[in-house]
């Protein structure tokens, strides 16, 4: 059983995303919180597994409470965001970003992914969230420079990884193991210098608006 604790200040919310994470069979939502502070403290006691902080929260906000966490692995949750918020999130190294008005399925799917040790960017999210993170000529000049450290086959795996791809899904594309791609995945992480999968995803979206 995957334990989640489920962060949001609106009472409403946090009682329906632990409706469809119960529904679910293998999760089990062991704690609920409504500010950042109160979620830390929530996670610590019950160990959980993973965490599902909304952004904007009272007392600490999403990626504070996030930053003060080190067992769990985190899903952030935001119905919007400003660019600056976004970039903060992703370049902090969240396992996932999930919008508000997802589907019950892709929640379920973002809490079992990151638990798996992968981070969740389905390609729809990928297109929103991404989409709204401007670049300017320099910072995408240097994402080209460090994509072309890669061969041909890491460059391929990357790209499908920012298209939100699981490892599993990747393999299937490039006709390889799962495992295989795990491994893939690490050294293509440690080339770039990214910190996980969706630092890498950004650093692709980056590239290809040279």
């Amino acid at each position: 059983m995957i334990k989640v604790l489920v962060a949001d200040d609106e009472p409403l919310i946090t009682a329906g995303i632990t409706a469809v994470l119960e529904s679910a069979g293998d999760l089990e939502v062991v704690a609920v919180a409504a500010d950042g502070r109160a979620a830390v403290d929530a996670a610590r006691r019950h160990r959980v597994d993973v965490a599902l902080l909304d952004l904007a929260m009272p007392v600490l906000d999403g990626l504070a409470a996030a930053a003060a966490l080190s067992g769990p692995r985190v899903v952030v949750l935001t119905a919007f965001g400003d660019e600056a918020t976004v970039r903060r999130a992703l370049r902090q190294g969240v396992d996932g970003f999930v919008l508000k008005n997802c589907a019950p399925d892709e929640l379920i799917r973002a809490v079992r992914a990151v638990h798996a040790g992968e981070a969740y960017l389905s390609p729809a999210v990928t297109r929103h969230v991404l989409g709204m993170v401007a670049v300017d000529g320099g910072r995408g000049e240097d994402a080209a420079r460090r994509l072309a450290a890669l061969t041909p086959r890491e460059a391929d795996i990357v790209a499908l990884v920012a298209e939100g791809l699981s490892n599993a899904e990747v393999g299937r594309r490039v006709h390889m193991s799962e495992a295989s791609i795990k491994t893939y995945v690490s050294r293509i992480l440690a080339k770039l210098g990214c910190r996980n999968r969706v630092e890498a995803a950004l650093l692709v979206h980056d590239a290809a608006r040279t």
